[in-house]
């Protein structure tokens, strides 16, 4: 482990030719390579977390409408932290340094939100990071220590990359039926169908995207699967697990030392949904909700 980074301990997880590290600031994952190939576009050590990469987004993902929502009839507001566009942005533990817990190949990080302006629940909330021989898998568990039923969503941010390719050739899949519409602060206006070519498969270069996605397609064994294909058939896919039921995908060309980056970001509610009620679930007082995702390279 080491401290000398924005983004606190730097926590290297090791299987064989598998090797991760994971910011204790945000619990984000900021790197994972197979074979000595990116999978998780990395940034410099110096660096605070850009685009919010990797990190965990609890207890809700993405925006909040001016910050207020209507808690079961009780008005709330929370704290404006996405200026420009006037939002409540990814949840309260993007800037939380977690506890560790860590053997070489997996690591637990732990943090508690606490009552705060706009959100007066207790939660505490775990991730834990798992190398498998084909990429990583990915645990949360978030557990209510509130008295009252407390209203809770998920996601997480990570970039997606094949690192020895040019990522214009990348072609992106994303098995999606149905894609949210928004205005001109990213919020949701409606729904439509999201475009063929997205779910046959489209090279990275030639889409920009900033889109929520639902109507999600499950495989057999129950998962959801995003990949990037490189030309010589390599594939790196994300797959989301039940209760994830929503996507996010964002292309950007300013991720640091990227000519292009892709988040693909896995939620269990899409933006707003505070106010519009998707995806978001009430625990019980000491309930817990467990969610799973991760990254294989085929």
């Amino acid at each position: 482990m080491s401290t000398a980074s924005p983004t606190g301990t730097q926590i290297a997880l090791q299987l064989g030719e598998v090797t991760a590290q994971i910011a204790q600031v945000g619990a984000s994952l900021r790197s994972l390579r197979i074979g000595g190939v990116d999978l998780v576009a990395p940034y410099p050590l110096a660096l605070p977390t850009p685009a919010c990469s990797g990190v965990v987004l609890a207890p809700w993902p993405n925006r909040v409408r001016d910050g207020r929502w209507d808690d079961d009839g009780t008005a709330r507001q929370l704290a404006i932290t996405e200026p420009k566009l006037s939002n409540a942005s990814h949840g309260l533990l993007r800037f939380t340094a977690y506890e560790i817990t860590q053997t070489e190949s997996a690591v637990t990080l732990s943090a508690t939100i606490v009552p705060q302006t706009g959100y007066p629940y207790l939660i505490e909330t775990a991730v834990t990071y798992v190398l498998t021989t084909d990429g990583i898998e990915v645990t949360h568990t978030l557990t209510n220590r509130s008295e009252t039923a407390a209203p809770v969503a998920l996601g997480t941010h990570p970039f997606l990359t094949i690192g020895d390719v040019d990522p214009q050739d990348l072609v992106l899949r994303v098995p999606a039926a149905t894609q949210f519409e928004t205005d001109e602060r990213m919020l949701p206006t409606g729904t439509t169908a999201a475009p063929q070519s997205l779910r046959d498969g489209a090279r990275l270069g030639d889409v920009t995207l900033d889109t929520g996605f639902t109507d999600l397609t499950r495989d057999a064994d129950g998962l959801v699967r995003h990949s990037l294909t490189a030309p010589d058939g390599r594939r790196v896919s994300l797959w989301q697990g039940e209760g994830f039921d929503f996507v996010q995908v964002y292309t950007t060309p300013r991720y640091p030392g990227q000519s292009l980056a892709v988040a693909i970001e896995p939620m269990t509610a899409p933006a707003d949904a505070f106010n519009s009620g998707l995806g978001v679930r009430r625990l019980a007082p000491d309930e817990s909700w467990i969610l799973r995702w991760g990254i294989t390279l085929d």
